[in-house]
């Protein structure tokens, strides 16, 4: 009976322990299967660093943006704007965070970068002592505004509600008529910083200046450290109106390792930024330097400076194995001419298939009297960008690189075409007819085309999709068998540009 009775016990421990055991299971299983992937900031994708990897998928950031002012212009509805980019399913944009602003509309009416003075919100605090250039009290450059940073940090979040990544622009050349106006400028802050001219300020000459500097820098860089979609970028343009590139490069130099030391005493690390200018290899080329995790453009092909351009990029920078952005083009409207729309269309579709990880359109439709940028001819950029990132999109782009040699003939000479390829298993083509490849900006050729294109793939069964860019429609689908080798594919009719998708049925 004790024996019978032992057994009898151990049977009903075991029975116990295996319910125990069996609900620490279910638990731990319920609280991992409810629990989301642990977030990160975004960064460059593991299978291929030309591309982001951000929520956990890849990522290819395309935008029409405002123009940097979203922040300091406390005038601007920006939940309206993010709902805006969100609708349209774009999933970028672009902040200057004090450091530079302009006089009010300049360059365009309505400029967002441009606020009103009594708009204008700015990481420095007001003194108690009167003589800012655009009226009230000059600025206290050791204390920072609560308002700023409380707009800045809500900005960031209810973008990133939206899945939009913001890239964070600490500097910009100063201009002759913007270096007056900052708060830097030693008329306009109680302590007498910067005392130099526009040129000197992106340099290292003057130590009490770069000492706000970085404190700026760092400032910024621990209030956005918490949030996963931010990229850190370090100065655009930093040479455009005179600093020499000799003096600029160290100084970009000494702030990337600001950001770096900054968030080394902080939970996240974030990828930094910066833009090519001057000399292919000079001191403000840091796109082989490795604490620069990003490479940025502006601009179709070259503009003043010696600007890199993202189409150059992705011809003498796809090597650098990192993501090639194009985060600035001309100022649409007033920059472009012809047809602005198919203008703005054909520089974004190009440089996406031709190998572009980010691109920016920047647009001045957005503005504090229109932040939804609601216009008939707005709508068409936001469609036509849409339609490129759903283009993308369908392909498994990680495993993509660009193809120059697939077009064996067929390119008229009007004519450029790029085409994004995995050999044997799918393509990405795009087609289109303008003038200007190697300035700022193209301007569109309309006419009644059509082509026979002439591509070297190996042999297989394909399904070929032609695709109407400003649409998203595809015009023609067809399957062909192919045995390998020279095919000529016909384009329909087209008026500017065609995109083409081949993918493999084979297998």
């Amino acid at each position: 009976m004790k024996s019978e009775q032992r057994i009898s016990g151990r049977t009903a421990t075991n029975r116990l322990r295996g319910i125990v055991w069996r609900h620490a299971i279910i638990l731990t299983l319920g609280f991992s299967l409810a629990a989301p992937l642990r977030a990160e900031p975004i960064r460059l994708h593991p299978e291929n660093p030309h591309y982001f990897l951000f929520q956990g998928k890849p990522t290819v950031l395309i935008t029409s943006a405002e123009h940097y002012g979203a922040v300091v212009n406390r005038d601007f509805d920006y939940v309206a704007y993010l709902d805006t980019l969100q609708a349209w399913r774009l999933n970028y944009t672009r902040i200057y965070p004090g450091f530079l602003f302009e006089p009010v509309d300049k360059f365009i009416k309505g400029n967002t970068l441009a606020p009103k003075p009594e708009g204008l919100v700015l990481p420095w605090t007001r003194s108690d002592q009167p003589g800012y250039r655009l009226g009230g009290h000059r600025f206290d450059l050791s204390r920072w505004d609560s308002a700023f940073f409380s707009r800045l940090k809500d900005f960031v979040a209810k973008a990133g509600e939206r899945g939009v990544v913001v890239e964070v622009c600490f500097f910009n050349a100063q201009y002759a008529d913007t270096w007056p106006i900052s708060p830097l400028y030693h008329e306009n802050n109680v302590q007498g910083v910067g005392r130099c001219g526009h040129q000197d300020v992106q340099t290292l000459k003057h130590a009490d200046l770069v000492q706000v500097l970085d404190q700026y820098v760092r400032k910024i860089t621990t209030e956005v450290n918490e949030f996963d979609n931010v990229i850190l970028e370090i100065c655009d343009e930093p040479a455009l109106t005179g600093t020499p590139f000799a003096l600029a490069g160290p100084w970009i130099a000494h702030e990337i390792d600001v950001i770096r030391q900054t968030e080394e005493g902080l939970p996240k690390r974030h990828l930094i930024a910066q833009q090519v200018e001057g000399p292919v290899g000079g001191p403000c080329d840091f796109s082989n330097d490795p604490r620069v995790a990003v490479v940025t453009t502006q601009y179709v092909w070259d503009a003043d400076v010696e600007q890199m351009g993202g189409m150059k990029a992705l011809d003498a920078k796809y090597d650098c194995g990192k993501p090639i952005e194009l985060n600035e083009t001309n100022y649409y409207p007033v920059w472009y001419s012809g047809d602005k729309v198919a203008a703005s269309r054909v520089e974004a579709w190009e440089f996406i298939v031709g190998g572009g990880a980010g691109f920016n359109h920047l647009n001045g439709v957005f503005t504090v009297a229109n932040p939804t940028g609601n216009t008939p001819d707005n709508q068409q950029i936001l469609q036509a960008l849409r339609n490129l990132r759903e283009f993308i999109n369908s392909f498994e782009y990680l495993k993509m690189r660009p193809d120059r040699g697939i077009v064996t003939g067929g390119v008229p000479a009007d004519a450029l075409c790029r085409v994004l390829g995995e050999p044997g298993r799918q393509y990405a083509l795009y087609l289109h007819h303008s003038k200007g490849a190697k300035g700022s900006c193209y301007t569109v050729t309309p006419g009644n085309y059509q082509e026979n294109l002439t591509l070297r793939l190996p042999a297989g069964v394909y399904q070929v999709d032609w695709v109407e860019p400003a649409s998203g429609r595809t015009i023609r689908a067809d399957k062909i068998t192919h045995e390998g080798g020279d095919r000529t594919l016909s384009t329909p009719s087209y008026t500017v540009d065609i995109a083409l998708r081949i993918t493999s049925k084979s297998g």
